[in-house]
């Protein structure tokens, strides 16, 4: 695929942040973005790399009425060796697409997603920050273009964009723990429905449940099961993990929970690091009888944005449940320097999963 690009003269490029550390995460952006269109009669066409810039699109357009659109989250990181590292770059297309399917949406070609990261990459590696916990953030977006009321159709037009912004550690606690505000009114998502797509409706319906849990003094919401409120499913940005008898336990995917491609690496390296692995339901009462009695060591969530996250405190029912004295355990933070070892191209990565960027 030829990509056309139009880029910014030097004396019009933004500054460089000196400390990538203390950005907020995903309030600043690169100068340039990826954009390609689709429409029926030709496929995806015109792909190119542009100044970032504001969208310029009709109020009847069908992406504000009825939310059609998908998106993605990816890192790209700085080696010692000064290379453009991706991690596992094929899942995040493959996701993509999933989403996409269940939005009605045209796929895209895996190759495809993955030469116009990459040609943005290389336009734009001067932004990749080199501090340990920051990285380049990666937001692919598919949103359904042509204006028209009244119809809830698969939508005719599509854009898809890419943007890039420098980061440092998504929650505010870095790599500390967290606490999470378990709600029980409130559902993230019911089986059938979109819960396992990254599609920005998912995430519209948390707002008020994490509102709550902050007003509490809590990071995140922990949701349940919407049929019966009872069982464990995710945070509300990662997948949630527990270490239960010396086993590493987390939720099944049954549809209604986002399949990250941490939580699959977590999954697939935690037998090389010594630990048992199980895919299971987790009863909400059991988990904080398990926290009271000592047989739950360890919480953490896992995904993109945080990588590992240590959870210390868990609130449920005016009640809190201390974890690991609020401290990060030993099988959290081994996950956590494992995964971003190889991630920043510092420990070996046997498992093929760091993609460098050619330049």
């Amino acid at each position: 695929m030829k990509i056309r690009k139009e880029l910014l003269p030097s004396e019009k490029l933004k500054p460089l942040f000196e400390d990538a550390t203390k950005l907020e995460f995903g309030k600043n952006y690169t100068d340039h973005m990826f954009w390609m269109e689709f429409n029926r009669e030709g496929g995806w066409k015109n792909p190119a790399i542009k100044p970032y810039q504001p969208l310029v699109l009709e109020p009847a357009t069908m992406m504000f009425h009825y939310c059609q659109e998908a998106f993605e989250g990816q890192k790209a990181y700085r080696s010692p060796k000064n290379e453009i590292l991706l991690f596992r770059p094929i899942e995040n297309a493959r996701r993509m697409n999933r989403s996409m399917t269940r939005m009605c949406i045209p796929e895209i070609p895996e190759e495809l997603f993955l030469q116009a990261e990459c040609e943005l990459l290389k336009v734009e590696k001067r932004w990749i920050p080199k501090q340990r916990g920051t990285a380049l953030y990666i937001r692919p977006v598919v949103i359904a273009t042509e204006a028209l009321l009244g119809a809830v159709k698969p939508s005719d037009n599509y854009l898809f964009f890419i943007i890039l912004s420098p980061v440092g550690f998504f929650f505010q606690e870095g790599f500390n723990p967290m606490a999470l505000w378990v709600e029980t009114m409130y559902s993230r998502a019911a089986s059938g429905g979109t819960g396992e797509a990254k599609t920005g409706g998912n995430y519209a319906g948390t707002i008020a449940a994490t509102q709550i849990a902050k007003n509490k003094g809590y990071s995140q919401v922990l949701w349940l099961d919407a049929k019966e409120h009872q069982y464990v499913e995710e945070v509300g940005t990662n997948n949630i993990f527990f270490v239960i008898d010396k086993k590493l336990v987390t939720p099944p995917l049954t549809g209604t929970i986002l399949p990250g491609v941490t939580r699959k690496s977590v999954l697939e390296m935690a037998g090389d690091l010594g630990i048992l692995a199980e895919e299971r339901l987790i009863s909400i009462e059991k988990l904080v009888e398990g926290i009271e009695s000592g047989m739950v060591t360890e919480a953490f969530g896992a995904g993109t944005a945080a990588v590992i996250s240590p959870i210390g405190k868990i609130g449920y029912k005016d009640e809190e449940y201390v974890i690991n004295n609020n401290a990060t355990g030993y099988w959290t933070k081994r996950f956590y320097d494992t995964l971003t070892g190889i991630q920043y191209g510092e420990l070996e990565d046997k498992y093929g999963w760091v993609y460098k960027v050619r330049e």
